[in-house]
Formats: structure tokens, C-alpha cells, sequence
């Protein structure tokens, strides 16, 4: 998919982690980006105070293009869009949107759906079966659908905020997680 489509979209230009550090993106949050450790354990060790999962929303939903190629998913497939604030004393750290297809929760997987609160990265990391299979980062700016959403509930919007998204394999069947890291994380850590 070309830049000017993902524009159209609402969506932002996806590199590969693999293909290096992008123009414009510090040392400090490529290091974010690219760990592959299990984010919510790393936000819970930054964070001094207490750490909690609020969610904003989790409901069958509309993907975006770049998504349903990702997830191999054909025009009409149903998909559970689960979105939540990973926070530190009540601050945004981290804004995460989960993609899980209704193919995919079904067997083990099912428990995905039934979160609530919950860091899903207790549960995906918890089996040693779970598989990354593909990372990509962008940088999201106002012009962007999830720029909004993920910088809502931020006390002084920036101007940017960089993400990722990562494609797992969770019992077999693909969950795809969107990333965005917010300027309190930063700032801390």
C-alpha cells in the first residue's frame, strides 16, 4: 500500500522495525519500539506509582485497509477492536488498539475477548507458544484516525507521537496490536 493511500485513510506510512530507524524518530523511543519484551511489564517497572489498564472501549468494529492485509482478512470479516490506556497514577503512558478476529477467538483464544481490565500482554506472553510475526512503526500526527483517540485523554496534546503495531500469532490464529506511546512514558522513562 502506497503512502497516498495510507494517507487517504486517515492512516500514517508503516516502515519495518527491520529496516532500521526512520527519519525523525530518537534513540530514546526507537528503543520503545523496537523492544520485544512484553510492553506491559516494561510500562509497570517504569512507572513509580500504580499502574492500571483502562478501557475505552471493546465492540465489533470497522478496520482499517492497511489492517484486514495484515490480518488476512476479507472484506466483509467481523473484528473484535478493543481499545485501552495503559496508565501510571492515572496518566496515559500507552494507548493500545487490539484487532482480534472473530476466527480468532475461538479455543484458547476465546479468553481474549472476555479482558476486561486485564493487560493483554499477561495473557499473550503468559504462553510460550504466542509468535511475532511481524513488527512495523509509524509516527501518528493530528491528520491520523487513531491520533485522536490515543492523545484524547492527554493533558497537553503533542504534535506527534510515534507507534507500532505488531502482528501475534495467539493459539494459532493471528491478533494484531497497535501501540502508541504518549509523551508521559517518554518523559519518564
Amino acid at each position: 500500500m502506497s503512502y497516498r493511500q495510507n494517507r487517504s485513510l486517515g492512516e500514517p506510512h508503516w516502515f519495518e522495525l527491520e529496516a532500521g530507524r526512520p527519519p525523525g524518530l530518537s534513540e530514546r523511543v526507537h528503543h520503545w519500539l523496537q523492544d520485544e519484551a512484553s510492553l506491559t511489564r516494561r510500562v509497570t517497572a517504569a512507572c513509580p506509582g500504580r499502574f492500571r489498564v483502562r478501557v475505552i472501549s471493546q465492540c465489533w468494529g470497522r478496520v482499517f485497509n492497511s489492517e484486514r492485509q495484515l490480518l488476512g482478512l476479507g472484506p466483509r470479516a467481523a473484528c473484535l477492536v478493543r481499545e485501552v490506556e495503559l496508565l501510571c497514577d492515572g496518566r496515559p503512558q500507552v494507548f493500545a488498539r487490539t484487532l482480534m478476529p472473530a476466527a480468532s477467538l475461538r479455543g484458547a483464544a476465546r479468553r481474549l475477548a472476555l479482558l476486561r481490565d486485564k493487560p493483554l500482554g499477561a495473557v499473550l506472553f503468559a504462553d510460550p507458544h504466542t509468535r511475532r510475526e511481524r513488527v512495523q512503526i509509524a509516527r501518528f500526527q493530528p491528520r491520523h484516525r487513531l491520533f485522536d483517540v490515543a492523545t484524547g485523554h492527554v493533558e497537553v496534546r503533542p504534535e506527534s507521537v510515534w507507534g507500532r503495531r505488531t502482528l501475534f500469532r495467539y493459539a494459532g490464529k493471528p491478533i494484531l496490536v497497535n501501540e502508541l506511546f504518549l509523551p508521559d512514558l517518554l518523559e519518564e522513562g
